[in-house]
C-alpha cells in the first residue's frame, strides 16, 4: 500500500476528477442523472484517496514533501512534473477534496439556467483537478499551468450560468486574473534565469536533492523551475533590488487572486453574478490559491524581498479589512454583502502572512480553511434563499426562522462563525492573525504592525455589526406580505442537508479542536519562517 501511495497516490487523487470529466463527456447529454452520478462518485473517490493519504501521512515530518512524484516533463526548459504533499498543502488539498462533493450533491436538484447538466458538471470536475494540482505542484511552470487552468472553467461558469450581468462579471474576472498572471509568469522566468547555486550547507542540500544538481558549484546558473531547489537557493545570485521587483510581479499575480486591496474589485461582481456553485468554489478554494502562492512560492524563494514587501502587504491587508467591512455595511444585496466580507476575511489571512512569523503564517493557514468552510456555507445559504424568494434584496426578506426554522438556525450558526464567535472555526481564523501582528518577525517595524493589529481588531467589531444586521433583517420577525403565503418557501431539502451538515460539523469541530489544522501546518510554516528570518 505504501509503495502504491508513494508512486501513484498523488497522481490518482489529482486526476480522478479529470477522468470523471472525460467519462461524463462520453455520456449522452440527455442522461442527466448519469452525469450527476459520475461527478458525485469520482469526487467522493478523490476524497477517499485524500483520506488514505492523510492516514499514511507522517505528521512528524510535515515540513518535508511526501508521496513525491518527480519525472521529466518539458526538458527544453528544464521544467519537471513534480508533485508533493506537506503540512502546508495538506489542509488546502483536503479542503478542496471535501468541498467539491458537497457542491455536486447540492447541484443534484439546483442546476442553474440554462440547463446543460453535462457541461456544468464537466466544467466543475475539470476545475477540481486544476485546483488540487495547484496545491500539489512543486514546479513553477506546472503550478502556472494548473493555476491558469482554473481560469477557463470559472469564466464559463460565471459567463454561461450567472446572473443578468454575467458577461461583464466573467470578462472582468478573466481580465483581472490574466493581468496578474502575466506579471507572475514574468517573475517566474526571471527567477529561472537569475537564480544561482548557493554555497556552504545550502549547496550540499541542493546536491542531495536530486542527481541533476550533483555537479553544480556555488555561483553556477541553476536553470530550474523546481520550487524545492529554488527555496534552498534562497534567491542566491539575484540582486536585492532585482529581487524586490521580481517579488512585485508575484505580488500582482497572487494579490489579484486573494484578492488583496486594491486588486479586489472583480470579486464582488464575480460573486454576485456567479451561480451558487461558482460562488462556493470561488470563496472556498480559488481565493486560497493567492494566499498559498505567497507562502509556497514568493516568500521562501525570495526571502529578502519578502521582508521589504511585508509592511506594504500588512498595510494593504488592514485597509482591506476595514474597506471590506464598510463595503458590507453599504450593501443591499445579501450575496454582494457576503462577497465584500471575503475581502475583509482574506485581509486577516494576509495580515498573518505579512508578519513573516510561524505563528502568523499558521494563523493564515487556519484562516484559509475556516473561511473556506464558513463562507462556502454562507454562499450555499444565499443560493437557496434566492431559489425560495427569487430575490436577495435584504429589505424584502424576513421571517426565515418562522417559515424555514432549520434553514434559519443553520444560517445563524454560519453568521456567528463568520463574525468570529469563540467555539466556532471563524474565531481561530481571525484572533491568532490579530495576535501575530503584535510580534512580527525581527527587523520589521513593531510599531507599524501593532497599529495594524488595532485596526484589524476594530474590523471584528464592524464584522459583528454587518453580519448581525444581515441576520436580523433576514431571519427575525414575521414574513413580509410579499412572501407570507408563498408555497416555495419551505425548509431544507435532503440535498441541502447532505451538502451543509458536513460543513456545520467541521465548523464546530475546528472551533473546539483547532489543533487539527494548527499542528498539521506548524512544521511547514516554521521552515518557511526560518528561511525568511521569522
Amino acid at each position: 500500500m505504501n509503495s502504491f501511495l508513494n508512486d501513484w497516490g498523488l497522481i490518482v487523487t489529482l486526476f480522478l476528477p479529470l477522468a470523471g470529466a472525460l467519462v461524463a463527456l462520453a455520456v449522452p447529454k440527455e442522461s442527466e442523472s448519469t452525469v450527476k452520478g459520475i461527478a458525485v462518485i469520482t469526487s467522493l473517490a478523490a476524497l477517499v484517496m485524500g483520506i488514505v493519504l492523510v492516514a499514511n501521512f507522517d505528521f512528524d515530518k510535515a515540513a518535508t514533501l511526501q508521496f513525491k512524484v518527480d519525472t521529466s516533463w518539458i526538458d527544453l526548459i528544464n521544467s519537471r512534473f513534480i508533485l508533493g504533499l506537506d503540512g502546508l498543502a495538506l489542509p488546502l488539498v483536503m479542503l478542496t477534496l471535501f468541498i467539491m462533493p458537497l457542491v455536486f450533491i447540492y447541484s443534484w436538484n439546483h442546476i442553474p439556467e440554462p440547463g446543460n447538466t453535462k457541461a456544468f458538471f464537466t466544467l466543475m470536475l475539470v476545475l477540481e483537478t486544476a485546483m488540487v494540482g495547484s496545491f500539489l505542484a512543486q514546479d513553477l511552470m506546472l503550478f502556472f499551468v494548473f493555476f491558469e487552468a482554473t481560469l477557463l472553467p470559472m469564466y464559463f461558469l460565471i459567463g454561461v450560468w450567472g446572473g443578468p450581468d454575467r458577461r461583464y462579471a466573467s470578462i472582468k474576472f478573466f481580465i483581472y486574473t490574466f493581468f496578474g498572471s502575466a506579471f507572475m509568469i514574468v517573475a517566474f522566468v526571471a527567477v529561472y534565469f537569475l537564480s544561482k547555486a548557493p554555497g556552504g550547507v545550502a549547496l550540499e542540500q541542493l546536491h542531495a536533492l536530486a542527481p541533476r544538481f550533483a555537479d553544480l558549484q556555488a555561483g553556477d546558473p541553476m536553470r530550474t523551475f523546481g520550487m524545492e531547489a529554488l527555496t534552498i537557493a534562497g534567491a542566491a545570485g539575484i540582486a536585492k533590488t532585482t529581487a524586490v521587483i521580481v517579488f512585485g510581479g508575484m505580488f500582482l499575480g497572487f494579490g489579484v487572486k486573494v484578492p488583496l486591496f486594491p486588486l479586489h474589485t472583480w470579486l464582488p461582481d464575480a460573486h454576485t453574478q456567479a451561480p451558487t456553485q461558482g460562488s462556493v468554489i470561488l470563496a472556498a478554494v480559488l481565493l486560497k490559491l493567492g494566499t498559498y502562492g505567497f507562502m509556497r512560492i514568493a516568500i521562501p524563494i525570495l526571502p529578502s524581498a519578502a521582508r521589504q514587501w511585508a509592511p506594504a502587504i500588512g498595510i494593504l491587508a488592514a485597509i482591506g479589512i476595514i474597506y471590506g467591512a464598510l463595503g458590507c455595511l453599504a450593501q443591499t444585496d445579501m450575496k454582494r454583502l457576503i462577497a465584500f466580507s471575503s475581502v475583509a476575511h482574506m485581509g486577516y489571512t494576509m495580515l498573518g502572512i505579512s508578519t513573516l512569523t510561524s505563528f502568523g503564517m499558521n494563523a493564515a493557514v487556519f484562516g484559509m480553511v475556516s473561511h473556506g468552510l464558513i463562507t462556502g456555507l454562507l454562499f450555499f445559504i444565499a443560493g437557496s434563499m434566492k431559489d425560495r424568494y427569487h430575490t436577495l434584496e435584504i429589505k424584502r426578506l424576513g421571517g426565515l426562522l418562522v417559515q424555514a426554522p432549520h434553514f434559519g438556525w443553520i444560517f445563524g450558526l454560519a453568521t456567528m462563525a463568520s463574525l468570529g464567535l469563540p467555539g466556532l472555526a471563524g474565531f481561530w481564523g481571525e484572533f491568532p492573525a490579530i495576535l501575530a501582528a503584535y510580534a512580527p518577525a525581527n527587523g520589521l517595524n513593531f510599531t507599524l504592525f501593532r497599529v495594524l493589529m488595532v485596526v484589524a481588531a476594530i474590523g471584528t467589531v464592524f464584522a459583528a455589526g454587518y453580519l448581525l444586521w444581515l441576520y436580523q433583517r433576514t431571519a427575525f420577525g414575521t414574513p413580509s406580505e410579499e412572501f407570507a403565503d408563498d408555497p416555495h418557501i419551505v425548509d431544507m431539502s435532503p440535498f441541502e442537508w447532505a451538502a451543509w451538515a458536513p460543513l456545520v460539523f467541521f465548523i464546530v469541530l475546528l472551533g473546539f479542536v483547532p489543533a487539527i489544522v494548527f499542528n498539521t501546518a506548524e512544521p511547514a510554516v516554521k521552515a518557511i519562517a526560518q528561511i525568511v528570518g521569522g
